[in-house]
């Protein structure tokens, strides 16, 4: 009796999508390695780029002006007038963008597997994508424009470890806001808990998360309108292109999977067979393969 023949190569194995359960941790962490690396290459970027920044920022502000759109100051100054409203925003803004992500990340990790090997990668596209922008794009928030009346809430209210505290300052890039990966994370979090939880409340919840983060980040001063815009377009960009290399991977494998069997043949001996078997391979697949191959 034959052995049975392996599913696919390794490679196959780990960029199947939803063939497998879930990846190695090892690869994940090499993921984040990868992604805090590309991180560390902008945030050192940023010294040389401050002021183009700044004068960014004042042409965004302006532009946003003409299409009247620009919301972020008459926010920023009415939510300021609620001290633990605002407060409470500047701890939103600086923890869970972070804690909520990773916990969606580990939710999918451990209770839905299978689409965690691809939901994981728009993730990644995503932050990848953002990078880029903040090292070619580098734009001040508008609460660093000076004379333009925002107020810097955490430094304001002496938020603690949020921007504004020096040690913050120097492990994080301040001049990262466009796109806004604050909008892109909080949209990919809620479309992951309207697809994947099962609970009502926690689907409504996920659609409400990105609606309130586009409230914080304008009542802080973090964002402009535009930077939320191209958060979405970005997350939207991500889906786009998992969507595309998912279906041109299914394609293939079908394609594979539906590959002619080869056709009966004499020998000229009288006797009729597979092309396999006068090349005294037994296994038609293979058969297919030196074929091919």
């Amino acid at each position: 009796m034959s052995a049975t023949k392996p599913a696919g190569t390794p490679l196959r194995r780990v960029l199947s999508p939803g063939r497998q359960g879930r990846p190695r941790l090892w690869t994940e962490l090499a993921l984040i390695v990868v992604g805090y690396s590309l991180y560390t290459v902008t945030r050192n970027a940023v010294p040389g780029q401050k002021a183009t920044a700044t004068r960014r920022a004042g042409s965004v502000l302006r532009f946003e002006h003409r299409l009247h759109i620009d919301i972020e100051l008459t926010v920023n100054h009415a939510v300021d007038k609620i001290t633990p409203l605002i407060v409470g925003m500047n701890y939103y803004y600086a923890t869970l963008h972070f804690l909520i992500t990773i916990g969606v990340l580990v939710w999918l990790y451990v209770r839905h597997p299978q689409a965690y090997r691809t939901e994981r990668i728009v993730l990644f596209t995503v932050t990848v994508s953002s990078l880029v922008g903040f090292y070619f794009f580098a734009l001040a928030p508008p609460r660093f424009l000076p004379g333009a009346g925002f107020i810097n809430t955490v430094v304001t209210h002496h938020t603690w470890g949020s921007w504004g505290n020096s040690g913050i300052d120097s492990v994080s890039n301040q001049y990262a806001a466009m796109p806004s990966d604050h909008i892109a994370w909080s949209g990919w979090c809620g479309i992951m808990l309207y697809r994947y939880a099962g609970h009502r409340w926690i689907r409504i919840a996920g659609l409400l998360y990105p609606l309130f983060t586009f409230v914080v980040i304008m009542a802080t001063g973090n964002h402009f309108v535009l930077d939320a815009v191209g958060g979405a377009l970005n997350l939207g960009l991500a889906f786009a292109i998992r969507y595309a290399a998912t279906r041109l991977w299914r394609r293939r494998a079908v394609a594979g999977a539906w590959l002619p069997l080869p056709r009966a043949q004499h020998d000229g001996r009288g006797h009729e067979g597979t092309l396999g078997e006068q090349r005294g391979v037994s296994d038609p697949e293979t058969a297919v393969e030196q074929r091919d191959g």
